[in-house]
């Protein structure tokens, strides 16, 4: 399933999903793009606790929040394919950020939880049939499906890593 079948771009997570070319199977990129983050693994490591503002995360802290995000997604995507119809609730994540352990963790161990998560948002993906792909429901009063959220997932981390490598010195 590519982009061109979203009936109704959401708002908010357009700037996620927007990031991505179109005619890309949502499964397809969620794979070629599952080692991004490892790629920048010597930068995360030499950064990992830059801020370039005091309120701003460090990388540590952004790939926890990539864990988080993806986790969520996933879980969304889920719950409308097996046909949940109650009001999905979003998160804060800067409430996230402050409840984690990121600090007592290495970038490596980081990195290898989000191709984890990733591997299992990409099997559960795998399972998912057309008609489970198109399934609507509304999250925060935002129009949503599964295939959104895929797409969100992808987006996400590449919005992410332009963030990083303007701001925090990652290449």
């Amino acid at each position: 399933m590519d982009k061109s079948q979203i009936t109704e771009m959401p708002f908010f997570y357009d700037r996620y999903i927007n990031l991505i070319i179109d005619g890309v199977d949502v499964l397809e990129v969620l794979k070629t793009t599952q080692n991004n983050l490892e790629e920048l693994k010597d930068d995360f490591i030499r950064n990992k606790n830059y801020q370039y503002q005091a309120v701003k995360w460090t990388p540590k802290d952004i790939l926890q929040h990539l864990i988080d995000t993806e986790r969520i997604m996933s879980y969304r995507a889920l719950v409308l394919a097996r046909g949940e119809q109650q009001d999905l609730i979003g998160f804060e994540e800067d409430k996230y950020a402050q409840n984690t352990n990121v600090s007592n963790r290495t970038v490596e161990d980081l990195l290898e939880e989000f191709k984890l998560v990733r591997s299992a948002t990409i099997h559960q993906f795998k399972h998912f049939t057309k008609e489970m792909f198109v399934k609507t429901g509304e999250c925060s009063g935002i129009h949503v499906t599964p295939l959104i959220f895929g797409f969100i997932c992808v987006g996400h981390v590449k919005h992410h890593i332009s963030v990083l490598k303007e701001k925090y010195f990652i290449n």
